[in-house]
């Protein structure tokens, strides 16, 4: 079985050392003489920072070129940001019958257990999900009290606006790349990321519960 190896350590954390991880990573995989490395993707950027993480936009491109059979991590923290982010993108690899695995929390899909824990955590996801939902709306009403124009911003032809928010959330969760949303929404990328710069300035107005794409 042909194994990606991710690893990712945080900018600010600047005790951290990538190799401390990938050695772990290593030894793990010399317990299967089955498996073949056949790539390792290291980021220095936290997980939150989606533009930053070069390396990790560079496995789902290769996931999609199927160039492994499946992607070993320290920890899940390591490559998901959360449950949904994590949730998504196992969603995307799995009709490519891509894997995942977790050395430090036995994390693994290939196996039948694993995809029912899987399942398991999207129905946690969907419940997070509904609590975001009930959250905004809740945050539009007190913002329509308090007098706040609630809405898009004017001037932005409305198919765009479908457009770029059909790729909002899997921009947000990272299974797509800024590029390539900005392709799906067939708009300029400066005008996508202009386009998400204000709705999370509106959003954080309000009282937003979700990490800005900075």
């Amino acid at each position: 079985m042909r194994i990606a190896l991710y690893a990712g350590v945080s900018t600010r954390d600047k005790d951290q050392n990538p190799e401390t991880q990938l050695l772990r990573l290593r030894q793990f995989v010399a317990q299967h003489p089955e498996w073949q490395v056949t790539k390792t993707y290291v980021d220095q950027a936290s997980a939150n920072d989606l533009l930053r993480r070069t390396a990790w936009k560079a496995l789902q491109d290769d996931a999609v070129q199927h160039r492994f059979d499946a992607v070993l991590v320290f920890k899940l923290d390591r490559a998901f940001r959360s449950v949904k982010h994590m949730h998504d993108t196992l969603a995307v690899w799995d009709p490519l019958n891509i894997g995942f695995l977790s050395a430090q929390e036995g994390f693994d899909t290939i196996t039948a257990l694993g995809r029912l824990l899987l399942n398991l955590l999207a129905s946690l996801a969907e419940f997070e999900l509904e609590l975001i939902r009930e959250r905004v709306t809740a945050g539009m009403e007190r913002a329509k009290q308090e007098g706040k124009q609630i809405g898009r911003p004017k001037g932005i032809d409305p198919k765009k606006q479908a457009r770029m928010d059909g790729v909002l959330l899997l921009l947000r969760s990272g299974s797509l790349s800024w590029r390539q949303a900005a392709h799906q929404a067939d708009v300029a990328l400066s005008t996508l990321q202009r386009y998400v710069k204000a709705a999370d300035s509106r959003t954080d107005k309000r009282g937003s519960i979700s990490q800005p794409l900075r």
